[in-house]
C-alpha cells in the first residue's frame, strides 16, 4: 500500500484567485478621486455656493450695472433740470443788465442837473459880481480858462505795487514808488503858491474847496478817481510859475519822491493850455453885520467870504 507524501505547511495563504486584476478592482472600488470626492462634499455643506472667483466677478459686474444706472439717471434728470437752470440764469441776466442801465440813466441824470446847476450859478455870478464878475467866475472856476502856463505830469515808479513798510508808510504813504494822495496835495498846494491862477488834474478843475483824498490805492479828486499818470495844467506866467515852483519847498518834496523812491515826474512851460470849467460850484457870499454892528471890542466887522467853488 502507497503512502501519501506529508503536506507541508507554507505559513501563508494561498493567493486570491484575482489577485492580477487588484489594479481593476481598486479603479472599481474607488471610481471618484478623494480630492473631487472632498469637494464635493465641501460644496454640498455650503449649500451648493459658487465658487470665490465667480463671486467676485458677479459682485464686479452687479457693481458696474448699478454705477451705469446711477450715471443713467443723473443725466436724465440733468437734461430735466438744464432748461430751468438756463432760464434762471438768463433771467438774472436780464435783472443786471436791466439795473446797469437804471444806473446809467440815473448818472446821464446826474450829470445833466449837474451841468444845469452850474450854468445858473456861473449866471449868477457874472450877474452879481458887479464889476469884479468875471474875475470871480475866474477864482471860483465857473469859467474855463485859456493861456500859457505849466505842464507837469507826475506817475508811479516802474514796477511798482501797493503795500510796504517803509518811512513814508508811517506818515500814510507806502515806500512803494506810488503816488500817493498827500503828494498831490503838496503839488498842487506848490503850484498856488507860485503864482498859478486856475488848476486841473486829469482834465478835472480844481478850486480852493476841491479835496484831494486816497481810497485805498486810488486818489480821489472830489470823490472822482483819477488814474495815474497824474497830468497837472496851471495857467500863469509859464517861465516864472516853472522856476518858482521847482525852488518852493513842495517842489523840492517833489524832487526827492523822484530821487528815493523812483517816482516819475517832468515839468514843461506851454505857451497855450485849456482847462474847462468846474463840474459844480459851491457859491458863498458875505454879507455885513449891520450898519452900526460891533464886536466886543467895539469896532465894526463884516463877516470874511468869498464865491468859491
Amino acid at each position: 500500500m502507497s503512502q501519501q507524501p506529508p503536506v507541508r505547511s507554507t505559513g501563508s495563504p494561498p493567493p486570491r484567485p484575482d489577485a492580477s486584476m487588484s489594479l481593476l478592482n481598486n479603479v472599481m472600488d474607488h471610481a471618484l478621486d478623494d480630492g473631487y470626492a472632498e469637494a464635493t462634499a465641501r460644496r454640498a455643506a455650503e449649500g451648493g455656493a459658487l465658487p470665490k472667483p465667480l463671486r467676485a466677478k458677479l459682485g464686479l459686474a452687479a457693481g458696474l450695472v448699478l454705477a451705469a444706472a446711477v450715471v443713467t439717471v443723473g443725466a436724465a434728470e440733468a437734461r430735466v433740470s438744464a432748461p430751468v437752470v438756463a432760464k434762471e440764469r438768463q433771467e438774472l441776466i436780464d435783472r443786471i443788465e436791466g439795473e446797469n442801465e437804471a444806473a446809467d440813466g440815473l448818472e446821464r441824470d446826474v450829470e445833466r442837473i449837474r451841468a444845469e446847476v452850474g450854468d445858473r450859478q456861473r449866471a449868477a455870478l457874472q450877474e452879481h459880481g458887479g464889476d469884479q464878475g468875471e474875475l470871480v467866475a475866474l477864482l471860483s472856476g465857473a469859467t474855463p480858462v485859456q493861456g500859457p502856463g505849466v505842464k507837469l505830469v507826475v506817475d508811479d515808479a516802474k514796477g511798482s505795487e501797493s503795500g510796504g513798510g517803509g518811512p513814508r508808510e508811517s506818515a500814510g504813504f507806502s515806500d512803494t514808488g506810488r503816488v500817493r494822495d498827500r503828494d498831490m496835495q503838496r503839488v498842487i498846494n506848490g503850484l498856488w503858491e507860485s503864482g498859478a491862477e486856475a488848476v486841473s488834474i486829469n482834465g478835472q478843475r480844481l478850486t480852493s474847496l476841491s479835496a484831494i483824498r486816497a481810497a485805498g490805492d486810488a486818489i480821489l479828486v472830489d470823490n472822482r478817481p483819477l488814474v495815474p499818470p497824474y497830468t497837472v495844467l496851471a495857467v500863469g506866467d509859464g517861465q516864472r510859475l516853472s522856476t518858482a515852483f521847482q525852488d518852493s519847498a513842495d517842489g523840492q518834496y517833489l524832487h526827492a519822491l523822484v530821487e528815493n523812491f523812483g517816482i516819475r515826474s517832468g515839468i514843461s512851460v506851454e505857451g497855450a493850455l485849456s482847462l474847462p470849467a468846474a463840474p459844480s460850484l459851491i457859491v458863498r457870499t458875505a454879507e455885513p453885520l449891520g450898519a452900526g454892528a460891533a464886536t466886543p471890542t467895539g469896532r465894526a466887522t463884516a463877516d470874511k467870504g468869498k464865491a468859491t467853488s
